[in-house]
This record gives C-alpha cells, sequence and structure tokens, in this order.
C-alpha cells in the first residue's frame, strides 16, 4: 500500500491526493454493471460471506458449521488474494466520506462463540517473520465477527454508490487487519476439520483457553467430544475413540 495512506484508526482519513473522475452512483448488483467487473466480482463474494457467516452463526445446522465456515473463509481469501495483487486503489476523496455508526458484530460473536464452544480457542503467531515470538491464544468466533466488521465497513461505502472507496477500504483493511485474521481463522478450521478427517482427536489444548478458570482437562475432554459427535459422525466417519 502507499506510504501515505492513512493508518486505519484516524477518522476521519486523509488519503493521497488523486487525479481520478468521480464515479456515478452505483447499486449493488445494478442491472447496468458488468458481472465480470472487479468490483461486482470482490463485492459480491463479500457479501456472500457476510450472509453465509451470519447464516451460520443462527445455529439451525450445527453439524455442518466448521465444514462450511472453512469453505466460506477459503472463498473469502480469494477475493482477498485479488485486492493483495492489485494495484494500490487510490480514492477520489482525500477524507474518508462519515458512515454513522459502525455495523454491531456482538451478537454475532456470542453466537459463533456458543456455536463453536468449545473448539473456539486455538494457537496463533501473529507474524510468521518475527523470530521468536510466542503463540498466542485466539478464538474463532473472533476472528469472524471481527472480519465481518471490516468488510461491512467497505460494504456501506459500496452500497452508498463510492465503489471506489469501499475498494480501496477492502484493499486496506486486508493488508492491515482482516486478511491476516481470515488466514489465521482458516487454518484453525482447517486443522478442525483434518483432526476428523484423519482420526485425531483433539488431545493437546491445554492452556490456549483464554479464560484462566477454565479447566484444562475439562476442555480437552470436551473438545475431543465436540469433534467427535458434531464433526465426524455428519461427515459420515468413524467415531472417535
Amino acid at each position: 500500500m502507499s506510504k501515505n495512506q492513512p493508518e486505519k484508526s484516524a477518522k476521519p482519513d486523509a488519503k493521497p491526493e488523486a487525479n481520478v473522475a468521480p464515479e456515478p452512483p452505483v447499486l449493488l448488483h445494478a442491472a447496468a454493471q458488468d458481472p465480470d467487473s472487479f468490483a461486482v466480482q470482490i463485492s459480491d463474494q463479500i457479501e456472500s460471506f457476510i450472509v453465509a457467516v451470519t447464516e451460520v452463526a443462527k445455529g439451525d445446522e450445527p453439524d455442518s458449521a466448521v465444514p462450511f465456515l472453512l469453505l466460506e473463509v477459503s472463498q473469502l481469501l480469494l477475493a482477498g488474494g485479488r485486492l493483495g495483487a492489485h494495484e494500490d486503489i487510490v480514492p477520489e476523496e482525500r477524507y474518508e466520506p462519515d458512515l454513522g455508526p459502525e455495523r454491531d458484530v456482538d451478537d454475532l460473536r456470542e453466537r459463533l462463540a456458543l456455536l463453536l464452544e468449545p473448539v473456539d480457542v486455538y494457537s496463533e503467531v501473529f507474524d510468521p517473520y518475527e523470530p521468536r515470538k510466542a503463540p498466542v491464544a485466539a478464538r474463532i468466533s473472533d476472528d469472524l465477527a471481527d472480519v465481518v466488521a471490516d468488510l461491512s465497513h467497505g460494504l456501506a461505502h459500496y452500497r452508498a454508490g463510492r465503489t471506489t472507496e469501499a475498494l480501496w477500504w477492502w484493499q486496506f483493511s486486508y493488508f492491515s487487519n482482516w486478511g491476516s485474521t481470515a488466514s489465521a481463522a482458516l487454518r484453525a478450521l482447517q486443522s478442525l476439520v483434518a483432526h476428523v478427517r484423519l482420526n485425531q482427536p483433539l488431545e493437546d489444548l491445554n492452556g490456549l483457553d483464554t479464560d484462566e478458570d477454565l479447566a484444562e482437562d475439562a476442555l480437552a475432554e470436551a473438545a475431543g467430544k465436540v469433534m467427535a459427535e458434531e464433526l465426524a459422525g455428519p461427515l459420515g466417519l468413524r467415531s472417535i475413540q
């Protein structure tokens, strides 16, 4: 990204100057839009992810939650990879237009935490290029809710007709936050499914929980039970002993 681009936390954000002609307002999925355009494809993938994760969080199909989330996060990261490979996107306006209150994702976070308990917590290294950094505990539910919040911010710009602003935000926040967050959640989800497919119970969860008062033995035992009951059966695999 350009060195002159703002930090995410600064609101409103100063941006690099750009000599770009203003775009006419564009509605999401407008018939006049080219369905093969970069903006339409990225926005479609992002909206699809938000809708899918919201549906999973309702808990109507808990048996397929982990495999389905694995699929959705994998597809989202394809959009992220395309944004990352794209040249720097520069918005027309120097300051980001005010969107008002951000989307509240607390309910989504809580629903996902309840759905994924007790395999919600996993171990993560934030930067693989920083030597000797100790792993820390993270939660899939926190990760997915944070990603939805980032994506929803850009989607609000897109729905308001500020296509370039939306693309700039999605690209910037991909590098600064949601890309690494979604990648970490993907590794955790892939590991969960792999443990089931390879008939390898989760046995080493000691110390991974972010709640200090949770019994470690109970966490490990419960995790293995969830893997067997909620994942192995629906996937047609033999029971985990």
